[in-house]
């Protein structure tokens, strides 16, 4: 894009030289200034930091997004709501924070870097099993079996903090051999068969295409995760910012969504 803009000017200043020229000759004509052309649209850029169990989504989203906004650019920065928000309380440039966890988003409104916050879906647990499922778990209490291979999130991100919430509920015990900071990492650990199962969100079994297995058990019920979305106060793209939630908030941004495994909150 930056190749293109100078590439134009390279041909415009010329002319514009060559035109003055002809003027000090005596042309009747007045001289036609270069910076009298039309400026170049400057490229534009909206950055949202997002929940990784966002990832699939947001991205279709963003493609929606920049294709109804042409020369601007959606970055996304796509991690633990716990990490995201940690970031942006030490001054990470972001626009919009999306996060899997109120608890996550209130770090940021505490900071007062973002007012007003929407829940636009909630989420819930899922047991994430291979395809082949070797170690033959199919209800929760299994995980409790010190021959099972576990993973969970971290508790301080959301889905590990549902994790607790759901295990407490079912007043179950388990311990995992790995504790993952988010959720696509978590799932990563079935898919490459390092672990027999894990906890992670219904739409993560969904986006795996197959990949794994996922088993509904009843305690997820006590354990759903609300994600709430807000501009940031100090955006750089402020208005950007705001047409970007309010696709997220839009009925094609709730299609996206619903296909993907997200609740309507």
């Amino acid at each position: 894009m930056v190749f293109r803009r100078l590439s134009r000017w390279a041909i415009a200043l010329p002319a514009a030289f060559a035109l003055a020229g002809l003027a000090g000759c005596g042309s009747a004509e007045p001289a036609t200034s270069a910076s009298s052309a039309p400026a170049q649209a400057a490229a534009k850029e909206v950055t949202v930091f997002a929940a990784a169990s966002l990832t699939g989504t947001f991205t279709e989203l963003g493609k929606s997004f920049e294709s109804a906004h042409p020369g601007t650019t959606v970055k996304f920065n796509f991690g633990s709501s716990a990490t995201l928000a940690q970031q942006i309380v030490q001054g990470a440039p972001a626009d919009v924070f999306a996060a899997a966890s109120p608890a996550t988003m209130k770090t940021v409104t505490d900071a007062s870097l973002a007012g007003g916050p929407v829940t636009f879906v909630r989420n819930k647990l899922q047991i994430a099993v291979p395809a082949d499922n070797p170690a033959k778990v199919d209800a929760l209490k299994d995980l409790t079996d010190p021959k099972v291979k576990v993973a969970l999130c971290a508790e301080q991100v959301p889905c590990g903090a549902a994790a607790v919430k759901a295990l407490a509920a079912a007043g179950l015990t388990v311990k995992p051999v790995t504790l993952e900071q988010d959720v696509k990492a978590t799932l990563t650990k079935v898919q490459l068969g390092e672990v027999d199962a894990a906890l992670v969100y219904r739409t993560d079994v969904i986006a795996s295409g197959g990949k794994v297995t996922g088993i509904a058990f009843t305690e997820a019920d006590q354990a759903i995760n609300d994600y709430p979305i807000a501009t940031l106060s100090k955006a750089p793209a402020g208005d950007l910012a705001k047409q970007f939630v309010d696709l997220v908030l839009s009925q094609q941004g709730k299609d996206v969504l619903a296909k993907a495994g997200f609740e309507a909150p």
